[in-house]
């Protein structure tokens, strides 16, 4: 059961939070004065629940990427990684595009990213780990994440901040495609892929196998030196 004067803290958090986003997406920021004003409460009941303005930056940006983040973990995997893998970027501009300030925040306004930037780069890797495991993926998995989070992220925020110089609607999947080109292998693994199949075994090792945990660290350190392998 929760008490009344637990209650009564949520409510704080909560009216604050709430002022917080209102005031960030009509203007794009927020002066922790302005939003005590708007939630009617006094500035150590703000800082008790958020320790500065970065803190409540962090939590209004977490609050609003809940239902993005929520829709995502429940999303069922399809038997394509990689249509999964275009989805989710395209759902990650379109996010961006109907949120401009909170997304700015995000990956722009704060020295520490809040937990919604790590939670979208994790969901982003797993799926990369499926496309590695299908064979798919020419680069390792957190290689991949990170060219494909930087391209993204930085699609999203020049169509946000200088729109009249991002016009084509097209844009976003231009720079979609050629950043998959440079990570995906076309078909299934060739022989004498390296850099593939490397890879792709990296990926598969998972469950019972004969080998040792020392057999198994050394294996995924050689694969890890030949998923990163330009030669064939």
């Amino acid at each position: 059961m929760v008490s009344a004067g637990s209650v009564g803290v949520v409510d704080v958090r909560t009216r604050i939070l709430e002022a917080a986003a209102e005031l960030l997406a009509h203007s794009g920021e927020f002066s922790t004065r302005a939003v005590c004003e708007a939630a009617g409460v006094g500035a150590p009941a703000l800082y008790r629940q958020f320790g500065d303005k970065d803190g409540l930056l962090a939590a209004v940006v977490d609050h609003a990427f809940e239902a993005y983040l929520a829709g995502k973990r429940a999303a069922k995997a399809s038997d394509d990684p990689v249509r999964d893998l275009r989805d989710g970027w395209d759902n990650h501009v379109a996010f961006a595009l109907a949120h401009p300030n909170h997304y700015r925040v995000l990956y722009a306004g704060l020295s520490t990213p809040p937990g919604a930037a790590a939670e979208a780069h994790g969901l982003l890797l797993a799926i990369l780990e499926r496309c590695a495991a299908a064979g798919r993926l020419k680069v390792p998995p957190p290689l991949a994440a990170q060219m494909v989070m930087a391209a993204n992220a930085g699609v999203a925020l020049s169509m946000i901040t200088r729109p009249e110089l991002y016009p084509d609607p097209e844009f976003s999947v231009r720079v979609r495609e050629s950043v998959l080109s440079g990570i995906l292998a076309e078909t299934s693994p060739e022989p004498g892929g390296v850099a593939v199949t490397a890879t792709t075994l990296a990926a598969r090792l998972t469950g019972d196998t004969p080998l040792s945990a020392a057999e198994l660290t050394m294996l995924r350190e050689w694969l890890g030196r030949l998923s990163v392998h330009n030669g064939r």
